[in-house]
């Protein structure tokens, strides 16, 4: 299997999506990819335990795609290791009433991932630069003060709303959050493949909705928006990956190399030290137990 090249997915300045390849098998057989999967997941699995015991950053994980392309199984296999009182998914869908009673952002910052823990968000505050803009009338549920009707929502309101969601996620970075942004990008083709396979496996009718295939016939919207959102928000404090996702064996390989490499790069997060008193008598505590062996 190749070593996963970071470099390769890492936007690090303007890009056009239609150059980035939406499938890689990573030169390595399915089986190959699950058992590579493995031992770096064991490993997450080891650095979130540490995260946890260290206990002054914490670790949030955006995933974004195209629907079918992968987010839910993606989630389930790179996150299998880790203790459960660790990690937190949360699945963002239509706001509540609730939710559109507070601005846009709101219900994704009370979701934030505590000290010493990761969160996963499945769909993300970027709904809000995405749908949005593809079905720009959703805005007027938010009830926002001078917006009245869509054509109040020119391309100004837009890039107010990328520069908030910037100052949120540089406000969080600075207080300790380690940012990941994955987009997994799917080609039409395979979508399709997928949606089919929802329609034969009765296991799987449950996913479908005839709604996913209005959204499909504006493919060429969403990536257009994405793209977007994309090179507007990737920062150096919270950087977007481009992920190919027609093969999810890969995909998964990936994003879990992704976070493993990166977070590696924090040295300083190391299980604390036991306090001098309590290293000083370690021996007297190891015979207490001993001792009260039947």
């Amino acid at each position: 299997m190749d070593k996963v090249d970071l470099n390769q997915y890492k936007v690090e300045k303007k890009i056009k999506l239609s150059d980035y390849k939406t499938v890689t098998s990573l030169n390595a057989t399915d089986k190959e990819l699950k058992k590579g999967l493995e031992g770096i997941r064991e490993e997450l699995g080891e650095f979130q335990d540490t995260l946890y015991a260290h206990n002054k950053y914490s670790v949030l994980i955006c995933i974004q795609g195209m629907d079918t392309a992968g987010k839910d199984s993606l989630i389930r296999e790179v996150f299998k290791d880790f203790n459960a009182r660790g990690v937190v998914v949360h699945s963002f869908k239509v706001p509540t009433e609730l939710e559109l009673g507070h601005d846009y952002i709101w219900r994704h910052y009370i979701a934030l991932p505590a000290k010493g823990k990761f969160g996963v968000f499945n769909r993300t505050h970027y709904e809000n630069v995405l749908v949005t803009r593809v079905h720009p009338e959703y805005i007027l549920g938010e009830r926002i003060p001078g917006i009245h009707q869509v054509s109040d929502i020119d391309q100004e309101f837009w890039d107010k709303r990328f520069e908030q969601i910037n100052n949120f996620e540089r406000h969080i970075a600075e207080n300790g959050t380690i940012i990941f942004k994955f987009f997994l990008h799917l080609s039409k083709e395979e979508q399709r493949l997928r949606l089919l396979r929802r329609l034969a496996l009765k296991r799987k009718n449950w996913k479908f909705s005839p709604g996913d295939l209005k959204e499909r016939a504006l493919w060429n919207e969403y990536q257009k928006c994405y793209e977007d959102a994309i090179n507007e928000t990737s920062k150096p404090h919270a950087s977007w990956y481009v992920i190919p996702a027609d093969n999810k064996e890969a995909t998964r390989v990936i994003v879990a190399s992704v976070l493993l490499e990166e977070l590696k790069k924090y040295e300083d997060i190391k299980e604390p030290e036991l306090a001098d008193k309590i290293k000083a008598n370690l021996e007297v505590y190891k015979n207490q137990l001993e001792s009260e062996k039947e």
